[in-house]
């Protein structure tokens, strides 16, 4: 299985080539910052009752992709529930657990990854002070619906926590040629693909999808940021995004170490500089 793995990651990069500027007539990317996203409910009928949300990319609401966040108050402590579609949850802040109501209580620290098919019944549940995952879904909308229709969609969940995260570096891979960056593939579905990458203090280097679009969220750590669309430096804290068509180029340094969560389409680069 290891070796499966290894080989399909060793396609994700190509020759450290970088692309030509895009052009500056059509805006190429997006930029969020943490601290400028406004938040709502994942449940609105529910006020504040319910766990916060923000989309990043996409509309929960509508038969979209979507890429958002959730926030959790502490103790939180949802009823068992079904969704109608399955989704992808990356742990960026507390600790978290999801599984099947009669399960032990699991708790998932930063950098842990789950998956949630639809229609299967569990409970999410959050323990710290401050609570914030990363939640993709492939379609849309995204709803809520009781234990009691639940069905059987044939997918299997997964509770891959951050300490048993497997990651990869250019002693694995030959088409890495910085000590500084490692990965862990996550998940790969036709010619899209999801994995963490792991920048060590001190990377400064591009990162570019040459085919498709690229999206990034800030998982843990810190990141400086600019672009030919964006020339003065931004800070990113966890929970900022950033994405771009086919082509561009984002400049990130970091001082003590970050990990990106990485959405894209066939081919990634990542060049040291």
């Amino acid at each position: 299985m290891y070796k499966m793995i290894l080989a399909s990651t060793a396609l994700f990069f190509t020759q450290m080539v970088l692309a030509d500027s895009p052009s500056k007539a059509i805006k190429q990317s997006e930029l969020v910052v943490a601290e400028d996203i406004n938040w709502g409910y994942l449940n609105p009928l529910r006020g504040d009752k319910s766990p916060g949300a923000a989309n990043l990319w996409g509309d929960r609401t509508k038969n979209s992709a979507t890429g958002m966040l959730v926030r959790f108050k502490p103790g939180f402590s949802s009823p068992a529930h079904i969704h109608n579609i399955s989704y992808r949850g990356i742990v960026i802040k507390g600790l978290m657990h999801n599984d099947d109501p009669s399960a032990e209580m699991d708790w998932m620290p930063t950098g842990s990854f789950w998956t949630q098919p639809a229609g299967q019944n569990h409970i999410t549940a959050a323990k710290a002070e401050t609570n914030l995952i990363y939640l993709e879904i492939g379609e849309g909308p995204y709803l809520v619906k009781p234990s009691k229709e639940q069905f059987n969609n044939g997918e299997h969940s997964l509770n891959l926590h951050a300490d048993n995260m497997v990651w990869l570096t250019s002693d694995e891979l030959t088409s890495l040629d910085s000590k500084k960056v490692s990965l862990s593939p996550l998940w790969q579905k036709q010619n899209q693909q999801g994995v963490l990458v792991k920048l060590d203090a001190g990377f400064n280097g591009q990162l570019t999808s040459e085919v498709g679009s690229l999206r990034a969220v800030v998982i843990s750590g810190e990141l400086s940021y600019r672009s030919v669309e964006q020339s003065e430096e931004k800070r990113l804290e966890p929970g900022s995004y950033f994405s771009s068509a086919a082509g561009f180029k984002h400049q990130l340094t970091t001082k003590r170490g970050a990990i990106v969560y990485l959405r894209f389409n066939n081919t990634l680069q990542i060049s040291e500089q």
